[in-house]
């Protein structure tokens, strides 16, 4: 999905003009939930192929910057957490894991595993693995990934998501390209050659989002589930804020475009979206800024006014300390993480 940053003159949108008490929409919700998507953009992926028999049990320690995938080919499992109920899955099924929650994969819910780093010590993004357990019980195959994502593209809004989303087998099939892309993603004989490296990233990737599209319509359904939806002052803030780039916002101007005092919109900000509303905005200033460096040919001196800046000095100290590098280096290719 495109960004698009507006101008301060251009005519305000529908959703600009409600009232900011006025419970949000089905099409609010949906521009709120949009944005979770837009800032994903994977650095790596390390991917497996499991081909189990029961007894069966392994231990998947928390990931940092990493959504994790399991894709049930055959068979079936359980996924068990702490504090959290089991969860069955069956073939067909997908279960992504947002920020990589650490979680147990079994065949049985009470059984004890062996660490994953025991049995895939090395799991390099970039590189592929294969676990093999001999059992007497019932088979299953899965695929399973971990999709590394720059930490600093990812949103309050984002790792607020549930621990767990799961598709199951007739949701996926409801989304050809994404049953596709996990099948062949899954085959035993996937292609290689050259760029395969950078195609099995990008398919990946691809299935994530095409993965989070139909989850997030649900979560839109069941505000309950992501209690941001339940707010509609700060729902308006965060698409405001993630979408009218090239308005110079400060907290205190937002606060009041959504009939809020600025204490009470910090404060309610922070709880919900996880981050303070200036951290909120910098990063989607500096995101947007990012994607216009890497995507289009805009001139560096056009920047900073189409991100909000009125300063450019203001602005490349801002996205130095950011990245870590200026907007040239940025747009030559020499990122560094923020």
């Amino acid at each position: 999905m495109e960004t698009v940053g507006t101008d301060r003159h251009d005519q305000r949108d529908p959703l600009d003009r409600r009232d900011p008490l006025d419970p949000p929409g089905d099409g609010e919700h949906e521009d709120l939930l949009s944005e979770l998507l837009k800032p994903l953009r994977l650095t790596g992926v390390f991917d497996s192929r499991w081909h189990v028999r029961a007894p069966w049990a392994i231990e998947g320690d928390a990931e940092r910057s990493c959504a994790v995938l399991h894709y049930v080919v055959e068979g079936g499992c359980w996924i068990t957490a702490a504090d959290e109920a089991p969860v069955e899955l069956h073939a067909g099924d997908l279960v992504v894991f947002p920020t990589g929650a650490a979680h147990r994969l079994s065949d049985r819910p009470e059984r004890q595993g062996v660490p994953l780093k025991a049995v895939l010590p090395e799991r390099q993004p970039g590189t592929s693995g294969e676990i093999v357990i001999e059992g007497s019980g019932p088979e299953s195959r899965l695929l399973c990934a971990g999709l590394h994502y720059d930490a600093s593209a990812a949103t309050g809004l984002y790792t607020s998501l549930p621990w767990a989303l799961v598709l199951d087998g007739h949701q996926v099939d409801r989304e050809p390209l994404l049953r596709d892309t996990l099948r062949l993603l899954a085959a035993p004989d996937r292609p290689v050659g050259p760029g395969d490296r950078l195609i099995t990233l990008r398919a990946f990737e691809m299935a994530l989002v095409l993965a989070l599209r139909p989850l997030l319509r649900e979560l839109a359904g069941n505000p309950a589930s992501l209690p941001l939806l339940r707010h509609p002052g700060i729902s308006r803030a965060v698409v405001m804020m993630a979408t009218r780039f090239a308005e110079p916002w400060t907290i205190d101007s937002v606060a009041r475009e959504v009939g809020m005092s600025r204490s009470a919109f910090t404060a309610a900000f922070r709880e919900l979206v996880g981050e303070s509303p200036a951290r909120y905005l910098a990063a989607r200033r500096m995101q947007e800024a990012g994607r216009l460096l890497t995507e289009t040919s805009l001139p560096q001196s056009a920047l900073p006014e189409r991100v909000g800046y009125r300063s450019a000095v203001g602005f490349h100290l801002a996205f130095r300390k950011w990245f870590g590098v200026t907007p040239g280096e940025y747009r030559a290719g020499e990122v560094r993480a923020a």
